[in-house]
């Protein structure tokens, strides 16, 4: 043990590491928004238009983002043990000055492949906004006290390189929507 620590240290010395040390990924924090999608600018009109084909009912794929390369993700951050420092979301689909969508939105991430899906939350998204649908900055509630919470679900596993996170939304009441919008809260790896 002594005769490596020594040939560890001179070896080291010259280039040659005594140990493998892992590296580490620091999280941060970060909420993603509707051009974060895989379809990036595009996204918002995307999601009004592939709710305008749908009817009242039905299941869609409202929303994708590949992992890039070398960063894990999780939906969420912060824990329920410090409310004030963990996530809060805020989602909304409407038609100015006329009313909301009112559905139930599904969080979850597939693997890969595209075989796996873990759903992560699930919840109805006129928990996550405001009654006023003027714009869609009078839709967004900034009160934590009202606005749903999303923790870090470390339970669940992180999101790895080219797996999707994903958001699906079930459809209860449509209105001839024409803006929408999110922040959801998550923690990245990087």
């Amino acid at each position: 043990m002594v005769m490596e620590a020594i040939t560890g240290g001179l070896l080291g010395g010259i280039g040659v590491p005594s140990k493998v040390v892992p590296a580490t990924q620091v999280p941060f924090k970060t909420t993603l928004v509707p051009t974060d999608g895989d379809l990036g600018a595009g996204e918002p009109a995307a999601m009004i238009a592939i709710l305008a084909a749908v009817v009242a009912g039905a299941d869609v794929l409202l929303w994708t983002m590949t992992v890039p390369a070398q960063q894990q993700i999780r939906w969420g951050f912060g824990s329920p043990a410090t409310p004030m420092n963990q996530g809060y979301m805020w989602f909304g689909i409407m038609l100015a000055a006329t009313g909301f969508d009112q559905g139930t939105v599904l969080l979850s991430h597939e693997n890969y492949s595209r075989h796996q899906s873990v759903v992560v939350d699930e919840f109805n998204d006129g928990l996550t906004h405001t009654a006023v649908s003027t714009t869609l900055i009078t839709a967004r509630d900034l009160n934590k006290k009202t606005l749903k919470p999303l923790p870090e679900r470390l339970d669940l596993p992180v999101v790895g390189q080219d797996s999707r996170l994903v958001i699906d939304y079930t459809a209860i009441v449509l209105v001839a929507e024409d803006t929408g919008g999110f922040d959801i809260p998550a923690t990245v790896y990087d």
